[in-house]
């Protein structure tokens, strides 16, 4: 990522074999402005549609880790990148919220992520301006959950439009709860859960609207940095069946699998490598580059996947950076094989 373009695409064209590419004793480095104006040329949409027609959940049921009883655990989350400080991108993006008469240093635009948990690739992903929830784009995602699939959320993106979407797509879920919602008690169950009922609003309660039933887990958990603090956590789920779901179960599953965070350090940190993320000034080069990312972060993942089955480990077992690391002393090995010789990965 430190890289420039320029010295990236030379090293790509470097790096192709000849059966692939005839014209590479003719070919000569463009100049930056070429390569911008190519960009152009090429647009986001070519980037967002190659995203979407090749991503998709790929643990099978001998993937170690990716099921929990027959259901495959995916996590939906949200997070922010800085993009460059011009008006195009403050005006399509906008920015955070600051004091009166003040402004943020950065426009900032908001991506919103699907991952199946198992091996952390990416299957589904939206971009947004700044100032549209991650709500609203997580209601959104749900296009791609389907029946068999245990859905878990944070409390962030809790609500009853959450609940109601998903089930009505025949999925499953687990989602944290804020501390601000109360649910009422209705039905105690032998391992420590309860039965409760979920409204659209407290008005529609009134009005003696339908509710979706809902089980809640209640469990407290060490402080991560004050082991002598308890920190209370609260679980929605409409996995009803206790014997197949007891609640320690769930609850056990829910910390060990909520990795989301670090497939978003993949992308901002380790793949990246620095805070302010996006270099590109104007907002479709913008869109453009963060499908890159998205598509390379799935080229990375695809070959851990690739690994982690053949070894018979956990995909989860890989670590990310090393692979980084694995791939760039193994770049003048690959330039010297045959495409045929070494497949690094196969698709569809």
């Amino acid at each position: 990522s430190r890289d420039s373009m320029r010295d990236v695409l030379k090293n790509l064209i470097d790096g192709l074999s000849e059966a692939w590419v005839k014209v590479g004793k003719y070919w000569r480095v463009p100049c930056k402005s070429a390569i911008t104006q190519a960009r152009q040329r090429l647009g986001a949409k070519v980037m967002s549609q190659l995203f979407h027609q090749l991503v998709r959940p790929m643990a099978t049921d001998e993937t170690l880790g990716a099921f929990l009883n027959g259901l495959r655990i995916v996590v939906i989350d949200g997070t922010c990148f800085d993009v460059p400080d011009s008006d195009e991108n403050a005006r399509v993006f906008g920015r955070p919220s600051s004091r009166p008469k003040t402004q943020a240093a950065f426009p900032k635009v908001r991506l919103v992520i699907l991952v199946e948990a198992g091996t952390h690739l990416i299957f589904d992903a939206l971009m947004c301006p700044y100032r549209i929830g991650e709500r609203v784009r997580a209601l959104r995602l749900l296009r791609s959950v389907t029946s068999g699939m245990l859905l878990m959320w944070d409390r962030g993106l809790h609500s009853y439009a959450m609940v109601n979407a998903t089930v009505t797509k025949g999925c499953d879920y687990l989602g944290r709860i804020p501390a601000n919602v109360k649910f009422l008690a209705e039905k105690p169950l032998a391992d420590g859960s309860y039965l409760s009922w979920i409204y659209p609003s407290l008005k529609l309660r009134k009005k003696g609207c339908e509710p979706r039933v809902v089980r809640v887990i209640e469990y407290t958990i060490e402080h991560p940095e004050n082991p002598e603090e308890q920190v209370r956590y609260r679980l929605i789920t409409s996995l009803l069946d206790i014997e197949k779901f007891p609640a320690e179960l769930l609850a056990t599953q829910y910390h060990q699998r909520w990795e989301v965070e670090n497939t978003i350090d993949e992308l901002k940190i380790h793949l990246l490598g620095r805070k302010t993320h996006v270099r590109s000034q104007k907002p479709r080069e913008v869109v453009q580059e963060v499908y890159g990312w998205l598509l390379g972060h799935w080229v990375v993942r695809v070959l851990m996947f690739q690994a982690a089955t053949t070894a018979g480990v956990p995909p989860l077992r890989l670590s990310f950076t090393g692979t980084l690391r694995v791939i760039r002393r193994a770049v003048p090995k690959f330039q010297r094989l045959k495409s045929e010789e070494f497949p690094l990965f196969s698709i569809g």
